[in-house]
């Protein structure tokens, strides 16, 4: 008995009706069938795929409020914090104008003359000073050198020595206080223009920090080791009013091209500051410490003039005075500048070749007519005049005492005059030379050679040089 293609009768009508009530997948909940393009049918199973990856929102008990209203509601009760915008701290934070660390700044510890370096890293990025205990560090996030000062000493108030802002650590705001400026005035002072122009007119005694009165650019330079040679030269060179005025104003030479790399510069803006804090008329102390100025000296010189070895004070003068000179630009011939505008002046100078004294007579004579033996001339500039002092007397007088000669400034200064000749003499050879003043400079610098070498030790030439008061 075959069962396929056999129905009992009555049987298809009951499998027919059976299929018409059961729902098509593709209807909807009345039951009617709607039919979707072609296209959207691979989206809308995606979207039945991508329906179970929903975020299904946990409801907290209704006995407590949401968290989030909690959190809210704890930040409403704790002091405010400082807003971060875009990893700046935002200047509108309450407690920059109420920092309540302000009375622990100890300005008698503060001393900005030196090298600004981390006293832990020794670098000079982004260097703080601890206004409490007058220290440098580094940085001031979370692991800097900075930080874990002032977490390990409670020392909370630091100054920014770059930017000059003020800052609180640990707590990490920056500080906005109008009695700050004194501390920013002597770690960067400025002059305007009717300052510079009347500190020649009125001569007005100042008073430090620490209660000690001195007058603003006759202030004392600290000798670090053996840099009072240099001390000597800075001192003069900074009673020089036109000198003086050029760098008190920092405009004067920021904008001065240099090509890259070249650290000659540096030895202008240390002169700068240096000549600065010596008319600073609102020091905490009344002496300036050099020590970023040598520093500077020490580099440019390669090591040249150095803090710890005692130099010569005419070699560093004229070295000084050539390296400033071309670091603001000058050149020899063409471009002046401040140095030259004021210590430069003009000579002749007249040069007479001399026979070896051993010749004979006529042998000498002979050699007199020829060109080599002639006097040449030739102009000169310099920057200063050395002046040589008559040898001082070897034996002592009747008491027994040395006696030490006077010699008026005139009398020296005829070396100058176009007249007197001096013989100079090398290895070989020996000349007469004599000079002749041209062109005198607004300020003349002289060097009395006082100092003399032999085979044995070094002379000093005691001799008192009179200057002429009126």
């Amino acid at each position: 008995m075959r069962s396929s293609g056999w129905t009992r009768p009555g049987m298809s009508g009951r499998v027919k009706r059976e299929r018409e009530s059961r729902p098509s997948p593709r209807s909807s909940a009345s039951g009617r069938v709607k039919r979707e393009p072609a296209g959207s049918r691979g989206s809308s199973r995606g979207k039945r795929e991508a329906e179970p990856e929903r975020v299904r929102v946990k409801r907290e008990p209704e006995d407590g409020p949401p968290r989030a209203k909690r959190e809210r509601e704890a930040e409403e009760e704790s002091e405010p914090e400082p807003t971060v915008r875009y990893g700046r701290f935002d200047p509108e934070d309450r407690r920059s104008r109420h920092c309540p660390y302000l009375d622990t700044i100890n300005r008698s510890v503060l001393d900005f003359d030196f090298e600004k370096l981390c006293s832990i890293s020794l670098s000079h990025i982004n260097v703080y000073a601890c206004l409490v205990c007058g220290k440098y560090f580094q940085g001031r996030g979370l692991k800097s050198h900075a930080y874990i000062h002032s977490v390990q000493f409670s020392h909370h108030v630091f100054l920014n020595l770059h930017t000059l802002k003020f800052y609180c650590l640990p707590d990490n705001y920056e500080i906005i206080d109008s009695s700050l400026e004194d501390i920013t005035y002597v770690l960067k002072p400025t002059f305007t223009k009717q300052q510079i122009a009347n500190l020649d007119k009125q001569a007005k005694l100042s008073r430090a920090y620490d209660g000690t009165t001195y007058l603003p650019g006759i202030v004392g330079l600290n000798n670090i080791k053996a840099n009072d040679y240099a001390n000597a030269v800075l001192q003069a060179l900074s009673n020089v009013p036109p000198l003086r005025n050029y760098f008190l104003e920092e405009e004067n030479y920021k904008n001065i091209k240099r090509p890259p790399g070249d650290i000659m510069f540096l030895l202008v803006q240390r002169f700068g500051e240096l000549m600065r804090k010596l008319w600073n008329p609102r020091n905490f102390k009344a002496h300036v410490s050099p020590h970023e100025m040598l520093q500077a000296v020490v580099l440019c010189s390669k090591k040249t003039f150095q803090i710890t070895k005692q130099g010569d004070g005419v070699d560093f003068l004229s070295w000084f005075l050539n390296a400033l000179h071309s670091a603001l630009g000058g050149t020899k011939k063409k471009k002046k500048t401040i140095v030259t505008d004021v210590f430069q002046g003009s000579m002749r100078i007249f040069t007479k070749k001399l026979p070896h004294p051993d010749l004979p007579a006529e042998e000498k004579e002979q050699l007199l007519q020829n060109d080599e033996y002639q006097e040449t001339m030739v102009e000169s500039t310099f920057m200063y005049l050395t002046l040589d002092l008559p040898t001082a007397p070897l034996y002592k007088d009747e008491k027994e005492q040395l006696i030490i000669p006077q010699v008026p400034l005139f009398n020296i200064l005829a070396k100058f005059n176009g007249i007197t000749e001096k013989e100079y003499k090398t290895y070989k050879e020996n000349f007469l030379k004599r000079f002749q003043l041209t062109k005198l400079p607004p300020y003349l610098i002289f060097c009395i050679k006082r100092f003399t070498k032999n085979n044995f030790f070094v002379e000093k030439n005691p001799t008192i040089v009179n200057f002429p008061i009126t």
